[in-house]
């Protein structure tokens, strides 16, 4: 497939065999619960043996961004959240269509770039797998704070990975006073983000929900790319 052809078409259950011994080597199906699949293209992480499935949601068609956003607003529809909050950049692509899936008429972005009326107490360092060595800060902006208190807050990123990500957003939303009721993200990547939420508070890994879940991928001799064991 050609870089700008993935993430444009969910293909119907079963198009692509999900080979767990046998590798795959451009692309890795990922599935929605219903079987649906997203080819997602397998990137080569540094130390050469392992590689990961990404996504990119705001290079997806509409068509493909949707389906994520309401697969992932039903799939939260029990924690009846009153509020979405993004986090950027990518997850505010999917925490505003996830918004307006649950019938909500706007949602909170968290941000990187300080505007003159944020107040530092009110952010938190943050880094990112995908911009490694790169430290920013994540600010709310105050004045978005009477849409958050005492509300029941979904918290989205597009994607869970390492999970340091969402534990700075949880941290800098704890400085303010709000505690979300669950998490949300278009992929749940691997499983190691689970120990850092876990360090964090033991509850806080039943409350992460995903609409696709890939695996840590290992290089093998012949063919390519299998989940690692």
């Amino acid at each position: 497939m050609r870089p700008h052809d993935f993430w444009q078409e969910i293909h119907p259950s079963l198009t692509f065999e999900r080979r767990p011994n046998a590798g795959h080597r451009t692309f890795f199906p990922a599935e929605f619960d219903d079987g649906r699949q997203v080819c997602l293209p397998i990137r080569e992480l540094s130390d050469g043996k392992h590689a990961l499935a990404s996504l990119i949601i705001n290079q997806a068609s509409f068509s493909v961004e949707e389906a994520l956003c309401a697969d992932l607003a039903e799939k939260v529809a029990s924690y009846d959240p009153e509020v979405v909050v993004g986090l950027p950049t990518l997850g505010l692509t999917l925490a505003r269509g996830t918004a307006k899936k649950l019938g909500h008429s706007r949602y909170v972005p968290l941000g990187t770039s300080r505007k003159f009326w944020y107040r530092e107490d009110f952010s938190v360092p943050l880094s990112s797998i995908t911009s490694p060595g790169h430290i920013k800060n994540l600010y709310v902006d105050p004045r978005m704070l009477p849409l958050l208190e005492n509300k029941r807050v979904l918290l989205v990123d597009d994607v869970i990975s390492s999970g340091t990500s969402i534990v700075a957003a949880l941290r800098l939303l704890a400085l303010c006073g709000i505690t979300p009721v669950a998490i949300g993200a278009a992929m749940l990547q691997t499983d190691k983000w689970r120990g850092r939420l876990t360090e964090m508070d033991p509850r806080w890994p039943e409350r992460v929900i995903g609409v696709l879940k890939t695996p840590l991928l290992q290089r093998t001799t012949e063919d390519g790319w299998v989940p690692e064991a």
